[in-house]
């Protein structure tokens, strides 16, 4: 008889459990997030903050994947910084064998905003020389002939080698004008510079068409 009344007792008290646990779920879930709460402080939660629980272990190696994703761009950015730096590097066997001359380089082109003739004029994109203005492994530059005579050969740093086939009423001296194919190249590309030009080739007045293409073809 005992035994069967303790039975009765503890069916009784599972049976209010779970009749109390169905009517009020949401106290259940209160207690859970009440818990959660309490084991992981919400100022935690908060941007910039690590927090060291293993359920925010998914947080951390995102972290971790964006850390390392900055260090790839970092380096290709100092990859991308030092290349550009080479090109205003010297050749060794230039530096060495020819002589140099300080002069101040600007940018033109064949456009109205540096020469004062568009498309339609006879003369357009033709050079004092003769030879069509070009870009190439030997580009056409504008030079004051009594430094640079025509047809003379310059090494410049940051551009390449130039020509001299070309003058101006504003270059005198020691200036020269490089040839670039639009506007947005001039400005982006160079603007104006105060650079060590190296003399390949002294000039003799005279550049043609020939002689630039056997230059560009060789």
């Amino acid at each position: 008889m005992k035994h069967t009344i303790q039975l009765v007792l503890c069916m009784s008290v599972i049976l209010i459990l779970t009749v109390t646990t169905i009517q009020n779920p949401k106290h259940v879930k209160a207690e859970i997030q009440q818990n959660w709460s309490s084991d992981y402080p919400t100022e935690n939660m908060q941007m910039g903050e690590q927090l060291t629980e293993p359920v925010i272990q998914d947080r951390d190696l995102s972290l971790e994947m964006k850390t390392l994703m900055v260090e790839e761009v970092s380096s290709i950015l100092v990859a991308s910084k030092m290349t550009s730096s080479s090109l205003t590097e010297v050749p060794n066997h230039i530096r060495n064998n020819f002589p140099s001359a300080a002069v101040t380089a600007t940018g033109y082109t064949a456009g109205e905003e540096s020469t004062g003739k568009n498309s339609s004029h006879p003369l357009y994109g033709i050079t004092f020389s003769g030879v069509e203005v070009t870009r190439d492994m030997y580009s056409t530059i504008a030079a004051d002939p009594n430094v640079f005579p025509i047809g003379s050969i310059l090494y410049i740093p940051g551009y390449g080698y130039g020509v001299v086939a070309d003058t101006g009423s504003a270059i005198k001296g020691n200036i020269i004008d490089l040839y670039y194919d639009t506007v947005d190249e001039v400005f982006q590309e160079w603007g104006k510079k105060e650079v060590m030009v190296y003399v390949i080739e002294v000039g003799d007045g005279t550049f043609t068409e020939e002689e630039l293409s056997q230059l560009n073809n060789r």
